[in-house]
């Protein structure tokens, strides 16, 4: 599992057979967050999260079902997760955790059509992360970011002096 990210609520999912990407919710617990300081948005995803498990569950017209003008609209329905992290289960839902390169299958794409894109996880920095940054890259890169003041949020405060 070294240096995989875990899938939260929110993370985005697309069918090999789809055109547009659908976001995942997680409808089978409500008790285990990630990436989330308040614990009220990220659900950690498990490989029980099955059935339809999407916010608007389609992913545009279904390749795999075409009709003489143009395809049927895509119904996503996962009936299985594959590749989870089988050494951490949560309960209830006895569910493993999936990660980004776990995989859903759809009765109408076969196995493993669904993948993930995006986690669902956003990086939030911490103090330590700002201590052990190096300042003069950082100018460079975010010129807007005093490091060595951080109080400062405008690196040029003498332009705004009144």
């Amino acid at each position: 599992m070294s240096l995989k990210e875990k899938v939260v609520q929110g993370a985005i999912c697309m069918c090999n057979f789809g055109t547009t990407p659908d976001t995942l919710k997680v409808l089978t617990q409500s008790k285990y967050y990630l990436n989330d300081y308040e614990g009220k948005q990220k659900l950690t995803a498990t490989h029980k999260d099955i059935g339809p498990t999407f916010e608007k569950n389609t992913f545009g017209p279904c390749k795999m079902q075409p009709t003489p003008g143009g395809y049927k609209p895509c119904q996503a329905i996962v009936t299985e997760w594959s590749d989870y992290y089988e050494k951490e289960k949560y309960s209830p839902p006895d569910g493993y955790i999936l990660l980004e390169d776990s995989k859903a299958t759809c009765p109408v794409g076969g196995k493993d059509c669904i993948k993930i894109i995006k986690t669902g996880q956003i990086g939030e920095p911490s103090k330590k992360n700002f201590e052990n940054a190096d300042s003069e890259l950082q100018s460079h890169v975010n010129p807007f970011v005093n490091l060595k003041n951080p109080k400062s949020t405008f690196p040029y405060e003498h332009l705004n002096a009144k």
